[in-house]
């Protein structure tokens, strides 16, 4: 394609509001427009990113037996009540929602499980038609609280979502691995650095999911990674090895009370007591799980030198949200003013529990419920009733990781992709079923697998910009090529550039030639800011000594210069080399 025919509008000053590399850059380079918060225009160039990131998803897709299919953007609100989501989204205020004449009230689609469950239980009636795998690759709307970062957090975006539909739990493995493997291929092909993470399922449930993430400082998710070994999550589910309290084991002591005059905080408590470090201790952290219907009062034992992790906490309550209780519900709740929690008599609108850390602790430091005072050489079990475990502890930087104990590093990742394993939670919920080898009605058992189609070209703008500019790599550059004759005006600039055009064309490259009338330092500063992954320059060389230059933005801006005659020969190689992106070699 002539740049002439293109529609390219470049600026020269960042967006206000851009706080990020990818949404300063792709404004600039009139990759997207902003309509109101959350709501671009994709640009004529970004089109062409997200086609070719489309097409890749598809022969990956193809490839493990998926089919393609298109669901509704709208849909009822009386199917997510089957689903019992309906009042799940609407209590979070994820889900935009509309109605129509006859005062139908719709969802616009944040996800789709319901409505391919529906269609499953509808078109599938035996195992012998198992296992199906669908997907599309769509509109998705969420109501995001705070807009931002471009791209990366809007309303309204494209995604791919596939649905797989298994006879058993067996099946539904098999069928995770495969989107597992096509995943990883998948961002190798769009030659982006991405890993797999252990995560929360959050509102999707279901037993386990991976989310994948591209590797980029400015990512809004912290991953833990334990070196030398495969194990890697999001801080949310992120576990580690945490060293025994040296109480654990000791003999038990009589329980006693302490004054302790406005000693609130661990810190101050370590003070105030030099021999008892906060490993010996228990803190009671107080808050509440909120439900769609009800709210919860938890109080949550952890030791004293440990943070509780929020997610892991409303996953074990079954909340949708865990809000700490104010200084007034404190006292309502307790009779005591913050920082005097505990254990110990505590009122019964608590549901209690205690991380895993807590296990085998003796003779602890906790508060009395009760203004100015502290309990020593409590025993849980004995002085108040034995808590249930589970692992609601936040791991951290540093610490050992579960696998062989090597230290837990971070990085940042942005969220490209997530995978699920459903089970049966939906069609069980919608009565969705199909008849087994003994004649039986039996529940799909599913998985669902996401890829933010926009985000990936965002991520690849986070991971790859350089000083210049956005750099793209080749599998998804808008153009792989772009040729450019700094002086239009000169005919053999000219002739030679629209030469080494043909031959790329007929070579089967996705070339531009940027035939446009404009300034040498102009031009080539707009075709860096726009990404193009190879650049071949025509310039004064070739009046000079008949050469001209190439640059492979994608492996440096390294420039060489060469003959006219070797050009097309040397692109070529380098936009083959390019086109598998990160695929292993060989």
């Amino acid at each position: 394609m002539r740049a002439t025919k293109l529609h390219i509008v470049t600026y020269r000053n960042d967006p206000a509001d851009a706080e990020v590399t990818s949404h300063r850059l792709m404004a600039r380079a009139g990759y997207i427009h902003k309509i109101s918060a959350g709501l671009y225009v994709y640009g004529p160039l970004l089109w062409r990113t997200l086609g070719k990131i489309k097409n890749i998803v598809r022969e990956e897709l193809n490839g493990i037996g998926g089919q393609e299919v298109q669901l509704p953007i709208l849909q009822d609100q009386a199917l997510w009540e089957k689903s019992g989501r309906w009042e799940v989204y609407q209590a979070s205020r994820t889900m935009l929602t509309t109605t129509d004449r006859r005062d139908t009230v719709f969802g616009l689609a944040p996800t789709a499980e319901e409505v391919v469950t529906d269609y499953a239980d509808a078109t599938v009636k035996s195992y012998k038609q198992l296992p199906l795998s669908l997907y599309q690759i769509h509109t998705k709307f969420r109501d995001e609280i705070r807009p931002r970062f471009g791209l990366m957090r809007v309303k309204e975006f494209i995604m791919k979502d596939a649905y797989s539909f298994d006879m058993d739990e067996a099946g539904l493995d098999a069928t995770y691995e495969e989107y597992r493997k096509a995943y990883v291929r998948i961002f190798q092909r769009c030659g982006l650095e991405a890993f797999g993470v252990d995560a929360d399922p959050g509102d999707i449930g279901g037993s386990g999911s991976m989310e994948f993430m591209v590797a980029a400082d400015a990512g809004e998710d912290a991953i833990l990674i334990e070196e030398g070994c495969d194990y890697a999550a999001n801080v949310e589910k992120a576990s580690s090895r945490v060293a025994p309290s040296p109480s654990v084991g000791e003999d038990p002591r009589a329980m006693r009370r302490e004054s302790t005059p406005d000693i609130r905080t661990v810190a101050q408590l370590e003070g105030f007591f030099p021999e008892i470090t906060a490993d010996r201790m228990i803190k009671t952290v107080l808050c509440k799980a909120v439900h769609i219907d009800h709210e919860q009062p938890w109080a949550v034992l952890i030791r004293g030198d440990q943070d509780v992790n929020e997610i892991k906490l409303r996953n074990h309550t079954g909340g949708l949200a865990i809000q700490m209780l104010s200084d007034a519900e404190i006292v309502a709740l307790t009779g005591a003013q913050p920082g005097f929690a505990g254990p110990v008599e505590l009122p019964e609108a608590f549901k209690v529990v205690a991380d895993d850390s807590v296990k085998g602790m003796a003779n602890v430091l906790c508060g009395a419920n009760e203004t100015d005072v502290h309990l020593l050489d409590v025993n849980l079990g004995r002085d108040c009733p034995m808590p249930a475990f589970a692992d609601v502890r936040l791991a951290r930087v540093g610490e050992p990781g579960p696998r062989t104990g090597a230290p837990l590093i971070e990085r940042r990742g942005i969220e490209v992709g997530h995978i699920f394993k459903l089970g049966t939670k939906y069609s069980s919920a919608m009565n969705a079923v199909f008849t087994n080898q003994n004649g039986k009605p039996q529940p799909f058992v599913m998985g669902c697998y996401g890829i933010g189609v926009s985000r990936v070209a965002a991520a690849a703008v986070e991971q790859r910009a350089d000083s210049r500019g956005i750099v793209w790599p080749i599998p998804i550059a808008p153009f792989e090529v772009a040729i450019a004759p700094l002086k239009v005006q000169d005919a053999a600039q000219l002739g030679a550039a629209e030469s080494i055009y043909n031959d790329l064309k007929a070579a089967g490259i996705d070339v531009l030639l940027d035939d446009r009338k404009m300034g040498a330092g102009a031009k080539l500063k707009d075709l860096e800011l726009m990404g193009f992954s190879v650049l071949v320059v025509v310039g004064r060389g070739l009046a000079k000594d008949g050469t001209i230059e190439v640059r492979n933005r994608t492996t440096g801006d390294e420039k060489v210069p060469m003959q006219v005659a070797d050009a097309v020969p040397a692109v070529v190689e380098m936009v083959t080399a390019g086109r598998s992106g990160l695929l292993p070699k060989g």
